[in-house]
């Protein structure tokens, strides 16, 4: 039994990780730059809402740091030499929080910059709100905990060509 090692398997593995950063921040950009958009808009008309409707723009932060979080894991398991499997599993991680987070950001951009618009007009809208980007931003979480779970695999089994 030989352990299949080529030399371009560290590869998926680094890709793995700049996928995990990239898209995620991706993600967590477009969320607050959409939510931004709505919380200057709000302000204008109801200044005193403002610190209490940055609730979006802080939650499409936490994004990223689901991104650094996954990179960071992965880098951790990057070898010159590692099978092929571990560089696709790494790869597939980072896709998958990169990806999640990305799809998240876009509902939370959505959500926050007609929630704090909605909130200016009618107050009641905040508490609704706040349980939409919740489930938007629980999109992102899914992807993290997928991509840690598929790093214990990548640590943890061998890939043997015969």
């Amino acid at each position: 039994m030989i352990t299949s090692s080529p030399v371009y398997a560290p590869f998926f593995g680094t890709m793995g990780c700049a996928a995990a950063i990239v898209f995620s921040c991706l993600g967590a950009a477009y969320g607050t730059a959409k939510s931004g958009v709505g919380l200057s808009a709000m302000g204008v008309l109801r200044p005193d809402l403002l610190v209490k409707c940055i609730v979006p723009v802080v939650m499409a932060g936490i994004l990223g740091i689901y991104g650094v979080v996954v990179s960071v894991l992965l880098s951790g398991g990057l070898a010159m030499k590692q099978t092929l499997f571990s560089g696709f599993v790494q790869m597939a991680a980072g896709l998958s929080v990169g990806l999640s987070c990305l799809a998240a950001g876009i509902a939370i951009g959505i959500t926050g910059d007609a929630g704090v618009r909605a909130t200016a007009q009618q107050p009641r809208m905040f508490v609704g709100m706040i349980l939409i980007l919740i489930f938007a931003e629980v999109l992102g979480l899914y992807g993290l905990i997928v991509a840690l779970i598929l790093n214990t695999k990548a640590s943890g089994t061998e890939s043997v060509c015969n």
